[in-house]
């Protein structure tokens, strides 16, 4: 199931990064990396769930958000230009999204 490789790759990246940010950045670039991290590990937990739950929107909903949430702050620790930081919270409307298909999903059955 692709969602499910997805998030499991997802989840590499997210620890990657997490490490990067603890232990080979420092500042504010530190701090983006383990948000990024962060947001992006409890989605991919997330978003297994959800394929487990057979709620495959939600679920995509929380790859897709995660995605763009960490890349754009794991952009910007790399050296990338603020502005990215104008497209994260596209990836957290699509975070909130998601936890509010997962609710009415649930509400359903």
């Amino acid at each position: 199931m692709i969602i499910a490789i997805l998030a499991a790759l997802s989840g590499a990246i997210a620890v990657a990064a997490g490490a990067f940010g603890a232990h080979g950045a420092s500042g504010l670039a530190a701090e983006w990396l383990k948000t990024g991290a962060q947001y992006q590990l409890v989605h991919v937990v997330a978003a297994l769930v959800a394929v487990r739950m057979e709620a495959r929107g939600p679920a995509w909903l929380f790859v897709v958000g995660a995605a763009i949430f960490a890349f754009t702050l794991y952009a910007m620790a790399l050296g990338a230009p603020r502005w990215f930081g104008a497209i994260t919270p596209i990836g957290g409307a699509l975070l909130i999204g998601g936890w509010l298909w997962l609710a009415w999903s649930a509400a359903r059955t």
